[in-house]
């Protein structure tokens, strides 16, 4: 393939602009066939914001034609495609089970059934389907259910989130563009195979999930909803069985491979490894308070008020800061056009997330200002003194809201003092609010970083510091306080027992954690064969 790097068209432009650019780049008078690689937005010299393209162009004599242009921009390119690994020897005595059906657990499950592996897939909440309905439940009543809600369910964390594909992990394999094309696949637009921030929104989502799940079951795979591993029986240092508990009964599942993708919110499965002997880690983390603005500030900032920003998708941004304390500061899961959400997990504690649907058309953008936590902020070197961190600050926000999502004025936060009224800026929120003052719940750490930055931020975008901005709390879960250690072949220090996705410590979003899910599932394909037998799981 030859690929075409830099094409830059108005934001207007039309499809016979783009192709007549093509045919220009390579000095054609026909349009030769052509794939879009990446497409970004170019707005540094805003109001006059471009498209930038990458084209992959399928030609005879490509090598030839590369050295002839003799084109820096030109140049000859491989797109990596997935290759499914070859099969080990080892025998396989028992259907492989699978924790969770978050990213990771599902695209471990999606590979794993196409290779024949018949995985079983335990999930401690329901269908996406079952799951939407409870969590707007929630939402409009505050009724908690521990195992079914924003962080637990199938689809995972990421189903209630904005529904960002980016990420830093290389594709040297071709990992990112399968899993993509498997979300084209079951509905979402093709448009993200291409884009350079693409992203899905939570309503896409759920239909994706529910799409996965059966293709998964199509091939063999196994659904077990409602249903918690709550036990491991481990005999000279190999997993042998799994207690499982659905509806009050439990049974034990007998099985010599099981991959743990349980998510980062997972704390009573960490207590349960734990006490298991499973190593394990504190790992840092970061946490803070989501941030509202209205939409079409952060859109006039990022793209001017030209004509081009009417046509242009809601602005999302990335800030930065180094504190004077030496505290990384950072933007986190910024959500164009959406909603902060009341995403606890646990009675008594509240956590708060960001969501967007597709449309990303919410009259606010918001986002986690969060600061990073530090192991000497654990004050215990006990492998779950960050669990216990987060849990003693929802506790607080749970108190100060009195149930509610905790809610306060930029400006009273800055002077220490409860919020009374709102001003020009009204809370975009999922589950009920209440005002309160996050100084009394926020570590001074947390509540140092965020004060020093924003004038900072201010700085970068107009208004990100005004007075009537909205903060919510807390912001708790980036990402796993717990890191599971795992060797050359993905296992812990249980034989058989695979640590895997953003809960282990192995991910930090969705696409990472599908990314990491298929990673075990290789490791598992070159060790073992599958069972070989008559038996199929569905009699579990």
């Amino acid at each position: 393939m030859i690929e075409i790097k830099g094409i830059k068209l108005d934001v207007l432009h039309s499809r016979e602009k783009l192709e007549n650019e093509i045919r220009k780049k390579l000095h054609l008078s026909n349009t030769p066939k052509y794939i879009i690689l990446k497409r970004s937005i170019d707005a540094r010299k805003k109001p006059n914001i471009f498209y930038v393209y990458n084209i992959g162009v399928y030609m005879n004599h490509e090598n030839k034609i590369v050295k002839k242009l003799n084109d820096k921009n030109i140049m000859l390119t491989d797109v990596p495609k997935y290759l499914f690994p070859e099969m080990g020897t080892s025998i396989m005595e028992h259907h492989p089970l699978i924790i969770g059906a978050g990213p990771a657990g599902l695209f471990c499950g999606l590979i794993l059934s196409k290779m024949g592996y018949y995985p079983i897939i335990v999930e401690r909440g329901k269908t996406v389907e079952q799951r939407s309905k409870i969590v707007e439940e929630f939402f409009d009543t505050g009724k908690l259910n521990p195992d079914c809600n924003v962080q637990f369910g199938e689809g995972g964390a990421g189903t209630f989130s904005d529904g960002k594909l980016n990420t830093q992990v290389k594709d040297r394999y071709g990992r990112i563009k399968y899993v993509l094309e498997s979300f084209v696949k079951h509905g979402a637009k093709p448009d993200i195979i291409y884009d350079a921030k693409p992203h899905v929104g939570t309503d896409v989502l759920k239909h994706v999930i529910k799409g996965i799940r059966s293709e998964i079951e199509s091939y063999g795979g196994v659904f077990l909803f409602d249903t918690k591993a709550v036990d491991f029986k481990i005999k000279d240092n190999q997993i042998e069985a799994v207690k499982l508990l659905h509806n009050g009964f439990a049974t034990w599942v007998d099985t010599n491979i099981v991959v743990l993708a349980i998510g980062h919110s997972a704390r009573d499965t960490f207590e349960m490894l734990y006490q298991k002997d499973v190593h394990m880690s504190s790992k840092e983390f970061a946490m803070g308070v989501r941030v509202e603005h209205p939409a079409k500030w952060i859109q006039e900032a990022s793209y001017g008020t030209g004509k081009a920003s009417l046509f242009l998708p809601a602005a999302p941004y990335k800030l930065t800061n180094q504190t004077s304390e030496g505290r990384g500061v950072y933007s986190f899961c910024m959500c164009p056009g959406g909603y902060v959400v009341n995403a606890s997990s646990e009675n008594g504690k509240i956590a708060v997330n960001g969501m967007s649907y597709s449309g990303r058309s919410g009259k606010n953008s918001n986002s986690a200002i969060v600061v990073s936590v530090k192991k000497s902020d654990f004050k215990s070197e006990h492998p779950l003194a960050g669990v216990y961190l987060q849990q003693s600050i929802e506790e607080k926000i749970y108190s100060e809201g009195q149930g509610k999502v905790v809610v306060q004025r930029y400006e009273d936060f800055c002077n220490n003092i409860t919020t009374k009224e709102l001003g020009i800026v009204e809370p975009q929120i999922k589950g009920g609010y209440r005002f309160g003052n996050l100084n009394n719940c926020l570590p001074e750490f947390i509540l140092n970083g965020i004060k020093e930055s924003f004038p900072l931020f201010g700085k970068k975008i107009k208004d990100f510091d005004h007075k009537d901005v909205i903060l919510s709390g807390v912001e708790s879960r980036t990402s796993s306080p717990v890191r599971i250690p795992r060797n050359d072949t993905f296992e812990s220090n249980i034989l058989g027992l695979y640590p895997c996705g953003e809960g282990a410590g192995y991910a930090g979003g969705i696409m990472s954690a599908a990314v990491d899910g298929m990673k075990v599932a290789e490791k598992i394909i070159e060790e073992y064969a599958p069972k070989k037998t008559e038996e199929n799981c569905d009699s579990l």
